[in-house]
């Protein structure tokens, strides 16, 4: 895809969330958000809303979803938000929430995310803990929900991303991380990658059907997403928490996207693709990240993975 294929004139960088949705009406579609109990989750949830979609909050901590979702219906006058208990670390937790679900589902944005955990952690069935949450459980995620998207018509998929994937490819041979030494930066990297090959592999999968999926990079945003780590900032692009969730509402809603799919976004436009990484990671795509050999095989692990 070229960069001005499928996105809108005027925006960029700077782009909030209401300048996305301005004009635009869902009414009658539904979304589900993951993590969107805080920072972009909560923000993508919001400007979804104001569109008039129905739209469901997906989250292991469900009192907080409950608490976001009554705010957002006192803020927007949409009454249609709602919160379910949703775990992506356990695969049995993303199998209840699958099997409950009904009805067609419009937009599916997979927020939710850990980052750079300082320490190896695994969850119970050995995964490292963040390509559990961040790609495995989406994985899940999605192919749970095949039918209800394919039912839509026209779905839309978003898988967060981010910047940090040109760190790292997907170590097919060592995913979690049994004979590297663990690095926190490394993990959270593959695991960034992997969203982007989910996205490359639902297009190339489902695209027939009318599901389409593309991935998204936020840019620097102050969240909870960081309470791991310390940096400094000084000096870098940052964006507020509206500027931050643009790229991941539009990929959701826009209507210029209809029949595009499996490509990076920033700044509300799609990525070049680069061959190396700069030192201030100041954008693009690697190639490894988009390459459908690389889609295919990560697709056919994460089936062997969860069948186990």
């Amino acid at each position: 895809m070229s960069e001005t294929a499928g996105r809108p004139a005027g925006f960029g960088f700077a782009t909030t969330t209401d300048e996305v949705v301005d004009g635009v009406d869902l009414t009658g579609r539904t979304a589900i958000v993951t993590g969107a109990t805080s920072g972009l989750g909560a923000e993508t949830a919001r400007a979804l809303a104001v569109t008039g979609a129905r739209v469901v909050l997906a989250a292991r901590r469900t009192g907080a979803a409950a608490r976001i979702a009554a705010e957002l219906t006192e803020r927007t006058g949409n009454d249609r938000i709602e919160a379910r208990e949703l775990d992506l670390a356990d695969p049995r937790s993303v199998r209840r929430f699958t099997d409950a679900w009904t009805g067609p589902l419009h937009m599916l944005v997979n927020n939710a995310g850990i980052m750079a955990l300082p320490e190896l952690e695994r969850t119970p069935d050995g995964w490292e803990r963040q390509l559990a949450v961040n790609f495995l459980g989406h994985f899940a995620l999605v192919r749970g929900l095949e039918r209800p998207l394919a039912e839509a018509s026209g779905a839309r998929v978003v898988c967060l991303s981010s910047a940090a994937h040109l760190r790292s490819p997907v170590v097919f041979d060592d995913l979690h991380f049994r004979y590297r030494p663990y690095d926190p930066w490394l993990a959270y990297a593959q695991s960034k990658t992997a969203d982007v090959l989910l996205a490359v592999g639902i297009t190339r999968r489902w695209g027939g059907r009318g599901v389409r999926a593309d991935a998204a990079h936020p840019g620097i945003v102050h969240t909870e997403l960081q309470r791991h780590i310390q940096w400094d900032t000084a000096g870098l692009p940052m964006k507020t928490v509206a500027q931050g969730a643009a790229t991941s509402v539009l990929l959701a809603t826009a209507p210029e996207l209809e029949g595009l799919g499996g490509a990076y976004y920033q700044d509300c436009r799609p990525a070049r693709v680069v061959e190396e990484r700069s030192p201030d990671y100041s954008g693009g795509v690697a190639p490894y990240a988009l390459d459908p050999a690389n889609a295919e095989r990560l697709w056919a692990t994460a089936v062997r993975a969860l069948a186990s």
